[in-house]
């Protein structure tokens, strides 16, 4: 990955506003409050024709024994090593701080073009006093901005794109042929989907989402502590496996509404839910040490509200006392009785710190996301389905009788049936049930939420 700008500096000084305005969306959570970013937020910026990554960071505090910081600075020293050039962000109204000079001795370090930038300089007067950080002793060349209007980012960001090479143009367009393969009647839908599956790891605060990422990833992508709330906002992160290029998302754990204390936290859960609502599966990992419990079900029907893949692990499993041959089995039975009827998704027991069965939540996942963008030839469903529905029609209703005549998939993101029968209103809950059950019989789609929509033909 190539052209990365990291911002930096001690907290609170305004790098989340200043990446929010980079990225042109509200991605990172902003707070008055000191330290609410805490793990690493990449996003994609363009200035002149040039593309480039945009790495938010906590606030950098050296000397603290607080764990969170800790391992924020852990964070931001990756996001420089990462970077190829470092913003070294400030707050013109307090002027040089102690934490300031601490680490302007780190980003020195770093041997790469670093620019300071003076946030908070709103009037002209404010602008004034920006010479004083030339005081910190670096190279770069001081920059009074303002993250909330954008004042002085233009002649910011003409500096920073110098670093990088000038992208090369498409001057020839390859026949449709060799790119594309065949596009089906559903070009709309085709357009429209995802190029890369999101897969969203979700579940309620402490269960291990963090812990599963870093472990999958091979480094610590995500902060991880033993404290419930540690992840705030949801952390996206590319990762290529099993033949498929994905998005992991790690996201903050979602409490009940009652639960939820502070203005930082609603935000953390709305964004959980957002992460959710953008992915097309969803991991979600239950506690093995609690069970399942009635956030973890509220959970998962909103995943299946969305019309999202679904696959459940149970973390912690290491920790279960008195395992036998038949417990995962029994633990099985009782999650999809608990679930039931959403009781199609892949269950996997694992031990996140133990390291066992990890790979396989990724490709149950995988599996999950293909079942999802299947799509069965309207001639093998009705082949299949028919002969069910005559070997038990739907039943008579005040003497009518309901003739279902033909099914199809519909050219739709996620797996629709249309039923065309002429009276589609009779068709009772329970014999949609039935045909949603023949449907997975036959089809599988396991992990996968269908629906079925009956016309009149």
């Amino acid at each position: 990955m190539g052209n990365i700008v990291a911002i930096v500096g001690r907290p609170n000084v305004g790098k989340s506003t200043f990446f929010n305005r980079l990225i042109g969306e509200r991605k990172a959570i902003m707070d008055n409050v000191s330290g609410v970013t805490r793990d690493r937020h990449y996003g994609e910026a363009e200035w002149c024709g040039k593309h480039f990554t945009v790495i938010d960071t906590g606030g950098y505090v050296e000397g603290s024994d607080d764990i969170f910081e800790a391992e924020i600075r852990k964070q931001v020293k990756l996001a420089i090593d990462e970077a190829q050039v470092i913003l070294f962000m400030v707050d013109v109204n307090e002027g040089i701080t102690p934490l300031d000079e601490e680490f302007a001795n780190i980003v020195r370090r770093s041997k790469k073009p670093i620019y300071i930038i003076a946030n908070k300089a709103d009037t002209p007067n404010k602008a004034n006093y920006v010479g004083e950080f030339y005081g910190l002793g670096l190279d770069g060349e001081v920059f009074p901005i303002s993250s909330q209007t954008g004042s002085g980012t233009g002649d910011l960001l003409d500096k920073v794109v110098e670093h990088f090479p000038e992208e090369e143009k498409i001057t020839e367009i390859e026949e449709e042929g060799e790119i594309f393969d065949e596009v089906s009647e559903d070009t709309e839908e085709k357009e429209t989907a995802p190029k890369i599956p999101r897969i969203a790891i979700l579940g309620r605060p402490n269960v291990g989402k963090s812990s599963l990422l870093n472990v999958l990833l091979g480094k610590d992508r995500s902060i991880v502590t033993n404290i419930a709330g540690t992840t705030r906002d949801s952390i996206d992160t590319h990762y290529n496996a099993y033949g498929l290029n994905l998005i992991l998302i790690d996201t903050a754990g979602i409490r009940k509404k009652s639960a939820v204390k502070d203005d930082i936290e609603f935000y953390s859960v709305l964004r959980s839910i957002q992460a959710l609502e953008n992915s097309d599966i969803c991991i979600i990992l239950l506690d093995a040490e609690r069970g399942l419990e009635s956030q973890d079900v509220n959970i998962i029907s909103l995943a299946v509200k969305n019309k999202k893949g679904v696959v459940i692990a149970v973390n912690k499993w290491d920790l279960v006392e008195g395992k036998e041959a038949n417990t995962v089995k029994e633990w099985d039975a009782f999650i999809r009785k608990k679930l039931a009827p959403m009781d199609y998704f892949p269950i996997v027991f694992i031990s996140v710190h133990e390291k066992q069965r990890i790979h396989k939540v990724l490709e149950k996942a995988v599996e999950v996301y293909k079942t999802k963008t299947t799509k069965i030839s309207t001639s093998k469903l009705n082949d299949i389905m028919l002969k069910e529905i005559e070997n038990y029609p739907p039943p008579a209703l005040n003497g009518l009788y309901v003739k279902i005549k033909y099914i199809t998939q519909l050219p739709t993101k996620n797996p629709t049936f249309a039923f065309f029968c002429n009276k589609p209103k009779y068709i009772g809950e329970s014999y949609e049930r039935f045909l949603e059950n023949k449907m997975r019989e036959h089809f599988g789609f396991e992990g996968v939420p269908i629906t079925l929509v009956f016309r009149e033909k």
